[in-house]
């Protein structure tokens, strides 16, 4: 981007507006790109707005997708085209939005007229009409994009740049009496480097009464099929691959976006009955909104925020390349995503432990703590005793260069009746997300939660959060609480609190570990995904599922967005066999563990009172941490899936980064009880090698390898009975 971009028609005071600039030409029709693939090199795709002569269509285009929009005589998107491939992704004209205000559903923009809804045609657009009860078009600015959170970046971090783009703000009055004073944004941020767009709608009430907000649908997409079927539900047809969506309300403990979602609906389109299926039930209708979000008071002079809608196009079915572009989106648009501390997690039961630790990270290299669940930090307590002492020992742990933090437990326990989620069913205390009880975060005791972990942070210095909940899947029935009116507004209220305590924390620099997915508003790690009571097996059960676990949880999720677990003492029960302890007496183990997690790029709790207890460990974590430290780089970059570790055989994974010197690190692992000799194909197209690769197994001799027509090579390597290597790519 180079500077602001003007706007591209006045906002007025009335139903008209007026253009003031004219941009060059749009293209007519999409054609596919020469350029280099954008996984490899994005810096040729810059985000621009494009105005064509008549000015009558608007585009955001930069090179990987362009997004038409006919502006009279209403807005309309009219055109979506991937331009890595030319692939068409809309068939049909719909409403920007759809908001419900007390109780009647109103049209955001949008042309009515179309008749066949299998595909459109430009010659068609003339005859399209627009209603006069909709939201009409007033007038729109173009500028960049502002960062949706002021991030403080003090980490490491493989990313610390903001992105770059434009947005584009399209204004929307109603001439109807009964909707004066409400104003609807509908805005779009198209990113530079990234087949992205993002869509969200403001809405003011710039009136003189308050309003009831129902369901809002932030984005409606009349969309080509993926499958077209004779008979076959919505629930049965496949939903169109070609973009991936995602928003800012994910929950449900899952660590998994596609789960977690809350506001993806794929319906079918009773206008369109050309095709194929005889009960017209394909899913080719895309609407965006919260399940659980209905009756929001829009006060007067009040604003309401939807959620964002991330819009990534694909260009692939293959599992690896689609998985490629969500974490690049994420390293992209969150880059404090890419923060990646090396922490210890503590089991204190005084202060003195806390120094002691301190001291172990500092000579180990280790650059945080966190005091684990069950230590004796209490963030609650905002006394002046407790302030001081945590305020002292974050200084001491200044002192060495070592950040400092702690857990803090929300859900999962009882406040009390009046301050507990209020089951819809029973009317009364339970109920919550996961069962049981938890308290509302709109309580009174829920609002004094997030104060005093504000004056916490404020006051101690505290470099780190560790948050176990709130879960804003929770719906409240209380119609006491101050932080919201009553069960249907109760998760989003909740929600917001939430998402204000994250962009607050962030602000000040401090690092986020979160229990759900909150990614897009500021949290930078999840667990990987794994179960709790595995950790109680035996050692060696434990290094193949750690595998297994990183290998499944970095598909969609980047290394640095996961935290591990490995129990430096008894966890979820488990005999001698399961722990580290006494870590002199299993140092194999505990190298191979931490070469696993670092290897991958993820953090793991190294959960116990100590990183070491004698010399000889002391000297075996300085090792692995020194050759991460050395690695980092392309340690945190992408991870391409070789081989799911299964027990049987060999398994591994590689990371990429065309960008860099060292391109490319393998690790391999043998879990077998016998020396094994394999030969294993290496596919190198993301490295952006393309005919020689400098390969070095553990700074070996370099032996140079011709690549094949599919960028692959072929490895021959020899690993030991229970052993790992890596090989560095150039």
């Amino acid at each position: 981007m180079k500077g602001l971009i003007l706007s591209g028609l006045l906002l007025l005071s009335c139903s008209t507006y007026a253009q003031v600039s004219v941009g060059k030409a749009a293209p007519k029709k999409a054609q596919p790109q020469t350029k280099s693939d954008w996984l490899l090199k994005s810096s040729a795709y810059e985000a621009e707005w494009i105005q064509n002569a008549d000015k009558q269509e608007f585009s955001l285009d930069n090179g990987l997708v362009r997004r038409t929009f006919k502006l009279q005589p209403n807005l309309a998107c009219i055109d979506y085209v991937n331009l890595s491939n030319g692939q068409q992704l809309l068939r049909s004209v719909k409403p920007e939005a759809r908001i419900n205000i007390n109780g009647k559903d109103y049209n955001v923009g949008g042309l009515k007229g179309q008749k066949e809804n299998a595909y459109l045609r430009m010659q068609w657009l003339d005859q399209l009409t627009a209603d006069k009860n909709d939201f009409h078009l007033r007038g729109f600015k173009v500028e960049d994009i502002v960062p949706q959170l002021k991030w403080k970046s003090k980490f490491w971090a493989s990313n610390h740049e903001q992105p770059k783009g434009i947005k584009a703000s399209f204004n929307f009055i109603s001439d109807l009496p009964e909707l004066e004073g409400i104003e609807v944004l509908v805005h779009y941020e198209l990113y530079s480097g990234l087949p992205l767009i993002v869509k969200s709608l403001t809405i003011n009430n710039n009136g003189s009464r308050s309003f009831k907000l129902g369901r809002v649908t932030n984005e409606v997409l009349g969309m080509v099929e993926e499958q077209s079927a004779v008979v076959g539900s919505p629930e049965q047809m496949a939903k169109p691959q070609g973009i991936y969506f995602e928003t800012n309300y994910a929950f449900n403990n899952a660590m998994r976006y596609d789960l977690s979602d809350q506001t993806t609906h794929w319906k079918v389109d009773s206008t369109y009955t050309s095709q194929v299926n005889y009960n017209y039930q394909t899913p080719c209708l895309l609407e965006i909104y919260p399940d659980k979000a209905p009756n929001i008071t829009l006060e007067k002079g009040g604003a309401f925020n939807s959620v964002r809608t991330h819009e990534l196009l694909m260009d692939s079915y293959d599992r690896e390349r689609r998985g490629l572009a969500i974490r690049k989106m994420y390293n992209t648009i969150a880059p404090w995503t890419t923060a990646n501390p090396i922490f210890m997690h503590l089991v204190s039961r005084n202060d003195e432990q806390v120094r002691t630790a301190i001291d172990q990270c500092a000579a180990t290299g280790y650059e945080a703590l966190i005091l684990s669940f069950g230590s004796h930090c209490k963030m609650e307590d905002t006394s002046a005793t407790n302030i001081k002492k945590w305020k002292d020992l974050a200084d001491y742990a200044h002192s060495k260069k070592v950040f400092i933090g702690s857990y803090s437990l929300f859900s999962s326990r009882r406040i009390s009746d009046e301050d507990d989620v209020i089951d819809p069913k029973t009317g009364k205390p339970g109920g919550a997300f996961f069962g049981g009880h938890a308290p509302c975060f709109g309580s009174k005791w829920g609002l004094g939660y997030r104060d005093k972990i504000k004056t916490f942070y404020r006051q101690t210095g505290f470099d780190i959060w560790e948050n176990d909940g709130p879960y804003p899947g929770d719906v409240c029935a209380s119609t006491t609480h101050p932080g919201h009116k009553g069960l249907e507004d109760s998760q989003w209220r909740q929600m917001e609190i939430q998402k204000e305590l994250y962009h607050w924390l962030n602000e000040r620099g401090v690092y986020i570990n979160a229990p759900d997915w909150y990614f897009l508003d500021g949290t930078h790690k999840i667990g990987i995904g794994y179960r709790e009571v595995n950790f109680s097996l035996p050692r060696e059960n434990q290094m193949i599922l750690n595998r297994q676990n990183i290998f499944d949880g970095t598909w969609e999720k980047t290394a640095s967005m996961s935290w591990g677990f490995v129990p430096l003492t008894a966890y979820q029960g488990g005999g001698p066999e399961a722990v580290l302890e006494p870590l002199k007496d299993h140092l194999k183990d505990y190298e191979q563990l931490m070469m696993q997690y670092y290897g991958a790029g993820v953090q793991a709790c190294y959960r116990g009172p100590r990183l070491y207890d004698t010399d000889a460990t002391k000297n075996t974590v300085i090792k692995v941490v020194n050759w991460y430290k050395k690695y980092r780089n392309i340690l945190n970059s992408e991870i391409i899936h070789l081989r799911r570790a299964d027990g049987r055989d060999w398994d591994g994974i590689m990371h990429v980064n065309p960008s860099l010197k060292t391109k490319g690190l393998v690790m391999l692992y043998n879990p077998l009880k016998e020396t094994i000799k394999r030969t294993i194909k290496i596919p190198l197209y993301y490295t952006g090698l393309t005919t020689v690769a400098t390969l070095k197994e553990m700074e070996g001799v370099a032996k140079k390898y011709t690549l094949d027509r599919k960028y692959e090579i072929e490895y021959t390597c020899v690993l030991k009975p229970d052993s790992y290597t890596w090989i560095q790519i150039e």
